[in-house]
């Protein structure tokens, strides 16, 4: 899997072995960290909490000191090991836009990418994961685990989720949510790649099965992923055009400077909600749009996973 550059600036995806490509992201983004606000985050940090005046000072890293000049307590493995399990929304709506063989992102590819992405840090600290895939029903699940093994199994199956053909299909993302909830039995940090796209009258059950998780006191990350140039900006030329909608199949011709103005106002009024909701629920709510890249998916889930520990 190589990561390629187009004239234009966006990275084109060729896909042959998703580790790999996940890796060089991930190196990529620690690259730069010392530019961000997690100065002082690598590798070699990893297993290392900051030192509180008046715990034991037997665990102080003192060569880490020579080198920081802070104090830095070593963990141990079963104070570093967490659970985090992904949950991918793979309505035929994530598919959108339609990509030219393997070289473009959709939402489905952007957010296996950054699944992927996600695992390796977790994977180098030892961590476990977990996944559960659904649209019409639940497609695929696994509990939490740490081994090579299991990793692979996901790797595989994010690969085929991402070369998947859809079909015309629909979601209740609330359903399954709720279904989820009851499955995950420890606390566990739960990341969540979807569209969010409902019908209006299913929004409400969406804040609640957003609610039924964090009731159960897990860490949740929503990635609302969208297509912010095809989906949000609605710049279509004056011409009429057939819309179709990829669930349903139902269509209707228009010309989309008539319904612009509007549009805007309600893709607008709704995600203000879904974002006004996950600040009432202390959910970690994340924008991304898949033009972007990855670095804010990364930087996001590390201030969280910083937050858990």
């Amino acid at each position: 899997m190589n990561t390629k550059t187009k004239t234009n600036s966006f990275p084109t995806y060729d896909f042959g072995n998703l580790p790999l490509l996940a890796n060089q992201i991930v190196e990529g983004f620690i690259s730069g960290i010392h530019k961000s606000p997690f100065h002082g985050f690598s590798a070699e940090f990893a297993e290392h909490k900051i030192y509180n005046t008046g715990e034991s000072t037997k665990h102080i890293d003192w060569k880490l000191f020579a080198k920081t000049d802070k104090l830095y307590t070593k963990r141990f493995e079963e104070e570093t090991n967490m659970r985090c399990h992904f949950i991918i929304d793979s309505s035929s709506s994530m598919f959108y836009p339609e990509t030219s063989g393997n070289n473009q992102l959709n939402k489905m590819g952007f957010s296996v990418i950054a699944t992927a992405a996600i695992m390796q840090i977790l994977k180098k600290q030892r961590d476990a994961v977990g996944l559960s895939i659904y649209n019409e029903k639940i497609d695929f699940s696994c509990n939490e685990k740490g081994s090579d093994r299991h990793f692979n199994m996901i790797y595989n199956e994010l690969e085929n989720l991402f070369h998947l053909k859809p079909k015309a299909k629909k979601t209740e993302t609330y359903t399954f949510l709720h279904q989820i909830a009851e499955q995950l039995k420890r606390r566990s940090m739960v990341v969540l790649f979807s569209d969010m796209l409902q019908d209006t009258d299913a929004q409400e059950d969406v804040f609640e099965a957003l609610r039924h998780l964090k009731y159960n006191k897990h860490q949740i990350v929503l990635f609302h992923v969208i297509d912010k140039e095809h989906e949000i900006d609605f710049n279509f030329d004056n011409q009429p055009k057939k819309f179709v909608d990829v669930e349903t199949g139902e269509h209707v011709q228009l010309f989309a400077d008539q319904v612009k103005e509007d549009y805007h106002k309600a893709v607008d009024a709704y995600f203000k909600k879904l974002q006004l909701k996950c600040a009432q629920y202390k959910i970690n709510y994340q924008q991304v749009d898949v033009q972007q890249g990855f670095d804010k998916v990364l930087r996001s889930f590390l201030a969280e996973k910083m937050a858990v520990r």
